[in-house]
């Protein structure tokens, strides 16, 4: 990395973002350092980390959004930091209980606009039944930060061990959802074309009444859960394959996306397993107890589909890598490169 500078891609949550992460962070922090008090931390590289306190599991995340336009159809940025940070505790099978926030704003920003994204932040809590138990606020000097930058810090607890992803054999993949709703949004107004590609909205929404109590009924059975932000659904699987060593294999006519959402990509010619959603879920299931998930997703008022499977490596090339059937009923592979759209949350 000696000579090189910091590029959008490195943010998109791909391979490069992988880099980073391994290279610049965990890689100059001591193993022995990665995780504290019987928990979970750098060694996990999940969507949070956690600590033991007597018969508890305390699990903790953060996150930044940094979305432009910061109100597009379907939410704004506030609604979107709320319930992504949540989100992130429910991946892990976490019952969010505290929120703090930090906010940062260029002066001139409308109070106006700052009134209506704090608004959306704290109905996000409150539906939720999360406390907002303290934050930060400051505000740079006109031109030293685009508008507005929210970061967010939650706890969650949990009785039982958090979801650490750890696929396994046999797993089947499932999505809760249609994916890249929120994704081709942000696309189509970073492009002014909102107005031509009718019927996008994100799908930003939090997910604690509809995905956690599926996960804390069935959680000995289910071995991994993401929701495939930055980086799409590609970059989430790519992930779960590279960390096991196993493969994974998708039928792409399984995944769910919108007509509108596939036109509006396909004229552009973006794959949206690449594009982010702000509001599904991707699990991995032990697929002895897969229809009872997807029944109780149902429920819920989701819209599950199993998409694919996890499966041995059939040789060491395929190891840690994803693979798609095709219509013809072939194979190809899935890389996990993000598509480089910068200020998608």
């Amino acid at each position: 990395m000696e000579g090189g500078v910091v590029t959008t891609l490195h943010g998109a949550g791909g391979a490069e973002s992988w880099v980073i992460v391994e290279k610049l962070i965990r890689g100059k922090v001591p193993g022995n350092l990665w995780r504290v008090l019987g928990g979970v931390g750098l060694d996990a590289l999940d969507d949070g980390s956690y600590i033991v306190v007597g018969d508890s599991f305390i699990v903790f995340t953060s996150d930044s959004y940094t979305v432009k336009p910061i109100f597009f159809p379907g939410g704004d940025i506030g609604g979107l930091a709320a319930s992504g940070v949540l989100n992130d505790l429910v991946m892990m099978g976490a019952r969010p209980v505290a929120f703090m926030d930090n906010i940062v704003v260029e002066e001139g920003f409308p109070l106006r606009d700052l009134e209506a994204v704090v608004g959306s932040m704290v109905k996000t809590l409150v539906d939720n039944n999360v406390a907002l138990i303290g934050g930060d606020f400051k505000v740079m000097p006109r031109g030293e930060v685009d508008g507005i930058v929210i970061s967010g810090f939650a706890i969650g607890v949990s009785v039982k061990p958090p979801i650490v992803d750890s696929v396994k054999p046999g797993d089947k993949i499932v999505v809760t959802n249609y994916i890249a709703e929120h994704g081709a949004t942000i696309l189509a107004a970073q492009l002014g074309m909102l107005e031509d590609a009718k019927g996008l909205r994100s799908d930003a929404k939090p997910l604690v009444k509809t995905i956690l109590p599926v996960l804390e009924k069935y959680r000995d059975g289910v071995n991994a859960a993401r929701d495939p932000t930055r980086g799409g659904l590609a970059a989430t699987l790519n992930e779960w394959a590279r960390s096991s060593g196993l493969t994974i294999i998708v039928d792409r006519g399984s995944i769910p996306v919108r007509i509108e959402v596939a036109e509006f990509l396909e004229m552009l010619g973006v794959d949206p397993l690449t594009l982010a959603s702000e509001g599904v879920a991707v699990l991995s299931v032990r697929s002895s107890i897969v229809d009872d998930v997807v029944e109780e997703l149902r429920r819920n008022g989701e819209n599950p589909s199993v998409i694919g499977e996890v499966v041995e490596p059939r040789s060491s090339e395929l190891a840690g890598k994803v693979l798609a059937v095709t219509e013809v009923g072939g194979l190809t592979m899935i890389p996990p490169n993000a598509y480089n759209l910068p200020r998608i949350c």
